[in-house]
């Protein structure tokens, strides 16, 4: 804070120096267009705007007119002439009408943006707008999306849990409007509880990620959701054979709603990704949020008030099945100012509360149940000076409370209960008023950490872009990181139902990781691109379920190290009709616990992922999307032995239907299952109707019916594969 009054203290504002700010939104409904491009003509300087629409450009001669140019994929662009005004930041807002030429891509927003010197490396941007073109399989999802992006792995068709950079699915940071998300999965991990319907834009940093973002190893998935229609009230309902949902939206004086909510209503469908069993889930996810800003209360302020909950429920009929229960339920506040000088401020309290819990009946599961709350409070400032450069800090308190119970294999019982408060704050600074280089330098520090261990620790990150000339770009990152929290993951689990998280026990050290990067970009035409990217990843003190556990003193859960490296490309073609891209990644992973060195079970070594969309017209768009894999790490089993397991009654009937196989099991994944690949079609069809516009969606999921192998059931050894071939109709009205 006190480098920033001084930065604005010895701000001269310059009389031959002229200013431009304002937002970008969509001119049929209001909302804001992250990451489009401004640019100045006579100039040939120019911006994008930020993830809240903003943008801001200084160093502009006053007392002239000068040429904006505004564009964003899908719209039209726009010509507006701007006189600049001496002594004062001119306010220009721009809305901009979609093209009638709409191309719905998988194309990263923004990824050609005027900043030549962006320092964004692993940085990937989707919009709402295209994951809706993607195929659904059974409905378009937020985490099964980022599956198409070099660098990401999952583990199964049944799964949208993911794996970035060799890291584990827990050092994923995912936030909501800037609130944490745990355990962020409906059905068992098949789906996220993140409706795309609420989705403005994504923000995916695949790693490398900077200073403002603290607490996970491997990366950031920040989610934005809509503001709603400012224009006119407006609803959409839609539904598959898994969901049902509706969105209601509209304009309030000086600002905006929107409310979405989401209902399973059959579960039939679900039976694809088990193997034909029952899967009796029942789960529901809702959210709102309201926007006002209004100048004659506070002059470039905007205040938003969200919340979101959700709630999944697995009960079998079968008293020998054990039932789940889980729910998610977030709040929250912000206050974002613009002042009168380039100066940006936000201000925001979050708070989140998961609950869930096993009921293991008359099964062999074991009873769990985990508790996590948190309070969280942001505040961030941004300044930006005449030559573009910004500084850029802010100071982050969390209060965080776990608790887990929960017996092991063993019959042994754990109760873990914790709290803990963070006290951080972050300071960097952005070099931009080069146009050939750019360089964001800063700086994260745990003046109290959540647990102990995490107190005084000192996170440096830097990265940079050079860009010699418009054809090239060259991009490296380097940095260190920590995460004090962390989750009770078996990974000898085929499916984990749900990871409970709890603060690193005190007996253990701190997880903490250091990441290196480097990329080259090629822009061989304003129509192909290629990214390709290296890193190395080191992490150590990562948490592992102490598998030896027997009694209830012995430990909980111990520490390995993990390394991870690759290479990453992928080649993009756009033009008005289609986009092309392939994306390969050539990845190595380890990981070491208690003197043993094995490949998790994420480990993948050659992945591709291929997606043609094309806008065959007249409201007609379609898209192919084709994934190989090589095989995944399994542990084998290599025998077979009688173990008798007394039940109840035992002793009244023959003492011989109580002896049931158990397996043997091989090395920790010293085996690796066959290589996977899948093809998904999709085609969809715009039907504007009289009053309403009517949107079909229909996929084919495993178009050749590949036979993927999932795993073998350890108790048959049966093998049981992924998808099957199968067609999934979506439908939405909009009024």
């Amino acid at each position: 804070m006190f480098l920033l009054l001084i930065a604005f203290t010895t701000q001269t504002f310059s009389q031959n120096i002229g200013k431009i700010r304002g937002t970008i939104t969509d001119e049929a409904n209001g909302e804001v267009l992250a990451f489009g491009n401004v640019l100045i003509e006579e100039l040939n300087i120019g911006v994008s705007t930020n993830n809240k629409g903003y943008y801001y450009i200084s160093s502009l001669p006053v007392n002239t007119n000068v040429t904006l140019i505004v564009s964003y994929v899908g719209y039209e662009s726009k010509k507006i002439v701007v006189f600049v005004y001496p002594n004062k930041i001119n306010k220009l807002d721009i809305q901009l009408s979609s093209s009638s030429v709409v191309l719905q891509t998988v194309e990263k927003i923004g990824e050609k943006v005027v900043e030549k010197n962006e320092t964004d490396i692993g940085l990937q941007r989707i919009s709402g707008r295209e994951l809706e073109a993607m195929p659904k399989g059974v409905e378009t999802d937020v985490f099964r999306s980022l599956q198409y992006v070099p660098g990401v792995n999952f583990t199964a068709d049944m799964s949208a849990r993911y794996y970035v950079r060799g890291g584990d699915s827990n050092q994923n940071l995912v936030l909501l409007n800037g609130a944490n998300v745990y355990n962020s999965f409906h059905a068992m991990g098949l789906f996220s509880i993140i409706d795309p319907e609420m989705i403005n834009t994504m923000e995916f940093y695949k790693g490398g990620y900077t200073a403002e973002y603290g607490g996970r190893l491997s990366s950031v998935l920040n989610l934005i959701t809509k503001d709603g229609n400012r224009t006119r009230y407006s609803g959409k309902a839609a539904a598959s054979f898994l969901t049902a949902k509706a969105v209601v939206e509209g304009p309030i004086p000086y600002g905006s709603f929107i409310i979405t909510g989401r209902k399973s209503h059959s579960t039939s469908i679900l039976k694809k990704f088990f193997n034909n069993q029952t899967a009796p889930f029942n789960f529901y996810d809702a959210s709102f949020k309201i926007n006002f800003s209004n100048p004659n209360f506070l002059s470039g302020s905007k205040f938003v008030v969200h919340g979101f909950l959700s709630e999944d429920k697995l009960e079998f009929d079968n008293p020998l099945r054990e039932d789940y229960n889980w729910t998610n339920n977030i709040l929250g506040f912000s206050w974002f100012q613009v002042y009168d000088v380039p100066l940006f401020s936000e201000i925001s309290y979050t708070t989140n509360n998961f609950q869930g819990k096993v009921f293991p009946n008359l099964s062999s599961t074991r009873e769990k149940e985990s508790k996590l709350s948190e309070h969280k409070i942001d505040m961030n400032y941004n300044y930006i000076f005449d030559n573009k450069n910004e500084i850029y800090g802010g100071l982050q308190i969390t209060i965080l409370k776990t608790q887990l119970y929960m017996e092991n294999l063993l019959g042994a019982y754990s109760d873990i209960n914790k709290k803990g408060i963070n006290l951080s704050f972050f300071l960097k600074y952005k070099l931009l008023q080069y146009d050939e280089f750019g360089l964001d330098l800063g700086l994260r520090y745990s003046l109290a950490g959540l647990t102990r261990a995490g107190t005084g620790f000192i996170e440096p990150r830097i990265s940079f872009t050079y860009t010699p000339n418009p054809v090239i770009a060259f991009k490296a990152f380097w940095g260190r990181f920590q995460q004090e929290i962390t989750t009770i993951s078996n990974e000898n689990e085929v499916i984990n139902v749900f990871e409970p998280y709890i603060l690193v026990p005190e007996y253990l050290k701190i997880p903490k990781a250091e990441h290196y990067n480097a990329g080259v970009t090629f822009y061989f035409t304003d129509k192909i691109s290629l990214v390709s990217e290296v890193y190395y990843k080191k992490s150590i003190n990562i948490t592992e379920i102490n598998y030896n556990k027997k009694y209830a003193s012995d430990q909980d859960l111990v520490s390995g190290e993990a390394e991870s490296y690759g290479l990453e490309h992928d080649l993009n073609y756009s033009n008005d009709m289609m986009h092309i891209s392939v994306g390969y990644t050539l990845a190595y992973s380890y990981k070491k616990v208690n003197n043993w060195t094995y490949y998790p079970r994420y480990d993948s070594r050659h992945s591709l992922n291929c997606a043609l969309e094309v806008n065959i017209g007249s409201g007609w768009k379609s898209m192919l999307t084709w994934t190989y894999k090589s095989g995944l790490p399994y542990t084998p089993i290599i025998g077979y032995y009688e173990k008798l397991f007394f039940q109840p009654g035992a002793f009244n009937t023959s003492i011989y239907n109580y002896y049931f196989p158990y397996s043997v099991l091989g090395d920790k994944n010293s085996t690796r299952l066959p290589s996977y690949h899948r093809m998904d079609i999709g085609i969809s069809k715009i039907f504007d109707l009289n009053y309403f516009r009517l949107y079909v969606d229909a996929s084919i999921t495993n178009v050749y019916n590949r036979k993927n192998l999932f795993y073998f059931d350890r108790s048959t050894g049966e093998r049981i594969n992924m998808l099957p071939f199968f067609v999934s109709v979506n439908v939405k009205v909009e009024i």
